[in-house]
């Protein structure tokens, strides 16, 4: 199929005016690193760079230059249009049509001090889930060891905290991520911010992946939570690259955001270089007891678009379908992957919210035609 020329060029990535004081990209999150996978240390798995899996067309496009206007082009698109030039992408990019499986745990759950307002887990809203015990290494190392056996390829750990703190959970934490590794599975953590040294001595335990994503757009960011700033996440996603650790960082849309917001959270996610590895698209779940709780669920083929531009911009990053998998329904889910979504989370739960079954997903994936990823992991 012959691949489909790119907008024109408009001009480098810039963030709104009106955004939180946010330094240059490239020089926050160092243009000069070598992508995911070359860099050496332990904990770099090889990720979709083209270098380390073959197969990959490497004559892709990868731009880091995208504006908000080209991007609110492409969402605007017919969507006939749109899942055709990703179909364009992703065939080209993802030889084979393969999907990796994630598992994702909840292994410290509620009592977050952050604001977010669509979190249940926030110490600030009603919804809070704070009273479960944490879970120890052992449980969580069981729970990683069912996960593989039922095909998942990583296996993603949470922490509701605002920050990692030195002390006996974060030793436990790196006991967990060296066991997950040991086990065979890349392993992901998302605990909030965390310093260089703590960046370091997880990827010198092997942890393949670091998740702190985003949320939206810098413009929307302070409609949704104030303890947190945008610049706070960027400097995060620059000490985890910094450490050789693969970033998993994406969005989640459905938080009374306008379609502009979703184009200028896309292209920070893609003004990021190397892209992110993995880029997870959520919808929002509202919950009862948060300060989004009233908020229309969002239309299906809302992340179908998100899905299809995430992939067009960013061509060899995994595009993960995560929370709100289940309310788009069989279809809806179907269009996702034929739009470039190839990872999707595996298992019944999602930190504290619902998810499809293991054999939904199977039957699913054996619908779609499409096979999951061999475990890539160095």
């Amino acid at each position: 199929m012959a691949s489909t020329p790119p907008p024109p060029d408009t001009g480098p990535l810039t963030l709104s005016p009106a955004a939180p004081p946010t330094q240059d990209l490239n020089q926050l999150l160092g243009q000069e690193l070598p992508p995911v996978g070359t860099t050496p240390g332990p904990a770099n798995g090889p990720g979709l760079d083209p270098a380390n899996c073959p197969g990959l067309d490497p004559g892709v496009e990868r731009r880091h230059d995208w504006s908000v206007a080209e991007i609110e082009a492409l969402l605007a698109l017919p969507l006939v249009d749109l899942l055709w030039r990703a179909q364009a992408v992703h065939r080209q990019a993802n030889p084979g049509y393969r999907v990796q499986l994630a598992s994702l745990l909840s292994v410290k759950t509620g009592g977050c001090e952050e604001d977010c307002a669509y979190c249940p887990q926030s110490m600030h809203n009603s919804s809070d889930l704070n009273g479960r015990p944490d879970l120890e290494v052992a449980p969580v190392l069981e729970r990683a060891r069912a996960a593989k056996d039922a095909g998942a390829q990583r296996f993603c750990m949470g922490w509701a905290w605002r920050e990692i703190r030195d002390g006996a959970p974060f030793e436990a934490m790196l006991q967990m991520v060296r066991g997950v590794r040991e086990l065979g599975l890349e392993a992901c953590v998302t605990a909030g911010m965390l310093t260089d040294p703590q960046a370091q001595r997880l990827a010198e335990a092997g942890l393949t992946a670091y998740n702190h994503n985003l949320d939206t757009s810098p413009e929307h960011y302070d409609q949704i939570i104030s303890t947190r700033t945008y610049q706070e996440r960027l400097e995060t996603l620059a000490r985890v690259r910094g450490a050789g650790i693969s970033l998993c960082c994406g969005g989640i849309i459905g938080l009374g955001e306008s379609g502009r917001d979703r184009a200028s959270l896309l292209a920070v996610l893609a003004g990021i270089n190397p892209h992110p590895e993995s880029v997870p698209i959520n919808a929002l779940v509202a919950v009862e007891g948060t300060p989004l709780e009233e908020l229309a669920p969002v239309d299906p083929l809302e992340m179908v678009r998100m899905v299809a531009v995430a992939r067009i911009l960013m061509p060899f990053s995994r595009v993960r379908l995560s929370a709100g998998r289940e309310a788009l329904g069989r279809e809806g889910q179907l269009l996702c992957l034929l739009a470039g979504a190839d990872s999707i989370f595996y298992g019944d739960t999602l930190l504290t919210t619902a998810n499809p079954g293991v054999t939904e997903d199977q039957d699913l994936l054996a619908a779609a035609g499409v096979v999951p990823w061999d475990a890539l992991v160095s």
